[in-house]
């Protein structure tokens, strides 16, 4: 049984659209876990009285993503499930979303699988996945070089983010959970499946299952929105800063070739630094 956790702190209309996209999928032979980390906007009553079948844990709002995920994967793992994915509350599944991920699964069953991103105003495809250099510090977009005839079907990637992950049991039960105190909210992801494919496992885009997206939501994008010295800090230290310098070093030691670590991090705090003022 696949087990969805998706972790949650106020914002309940894109849980409650994300939830309602759930209820309409073609295959309903799944559980889903929210992790409420303290809401205080009404979403956990919200889903008690709309969505009744959906299993609520409760945090207090010191969680963040990271951990509020390992909360709901210990409990889905408790209660036997094969597989867990891990999920945003702003995206919306298309209908055959759970169906095309399982489908691959089944045929990959030790792999990782990610989903499509598509913007949820504009419909196009936004994030197919990335192949990263690891000596130039530079990735491939693979939206970039894929043909549109050939978006389809699987495609191997370097590591990818959890708003749609598929994780094998077995990958858990060898790799342990995302690293909550070395990344408490950006980074684990990307840290995860990166260490995933170092242990032996292969992580793929899976082009044929889509989510709708919000790119607009995110907390970095929010500090680029508005430049202000403020914003430029939690940026480069703040615990949602994209670009934040102490999980970039992080993520660099434990995943990056030691031969190419020297280059890897000058090259990211540079573009990192100056990355922000420019874009």
């Amino acid at each position: 049984m696949l087990y969805i956790v998706i972790p949650v702190f106020n914002r309940k209309d894109f849980t409650r659209d994300c939830l309602l996209s759930l209820q309409k999928q073609t295959n309903r032979n799944f559980e889903v876990v929210i992790v409420d980390d303290g809401s205080t906007d009404g979403t956990s009553d919200m889903i008690k009285t709309q969505f009744p079948e959906t299993h609520v844990l409760y945090g207090d709002g010191s969680l963040w993503w990271t951990a509020s995920v390992n909360m709901g994967i210990k409990f889905s793992l408790e209660r036997g499930a094969s597989s867990v994915m891990t999920l945003n509350n702003d995206v919306i599944a298309t209908e055959d979303f759970i169906e095309k991920m399982i489908r691959w699964s089944e045929k990959y069953p030790d792999s990782l699988l990610g989903a499509m991103a598509l913007d949820a105003k504009s419909k196009k495809p936004i994030y197919g996945g990335e192949r990263l250099n690891w000596r130039r510090n530079k990735s491939i977009k693979l939206l970039n070089i894929i043909p549109k005839e050939n978006q389809k079907g699987l495609h191997e990637v370097s590591y990818f983010p959890g708003r749609g992950l598929l994780i094998p049991r077995k990958v858990i039960e060898k790799i342990g959970l995302f690293a909550q105190d070395k990344f408490p909210h950006y980074f684990a992801d990307y840290d995860y499946t990166s260490q995933a494919k170092i242990k032996g496992f292969k992580v793929y885009c899976n082009y044929d299952a889509r989510l709708l997206t919000y790119p607009d939501e995110s907390g970095d994008f929010q500090n680029r929105k508005r430049k202000t010295v403020k914003n430029y800090y939690n940026h480069l230290f703040g615990m949602k800063g994209g670009g934040n310098l102490i999980n970039f070093t992080r993520f660099a030691f434990r995943n990056c070739p030691p031969f190419f670590i020297p280059n890897y991090l000058l090259n990211g705090y540079v573009r990192r630094v100056f990355g922000y003022l420019i874009k």
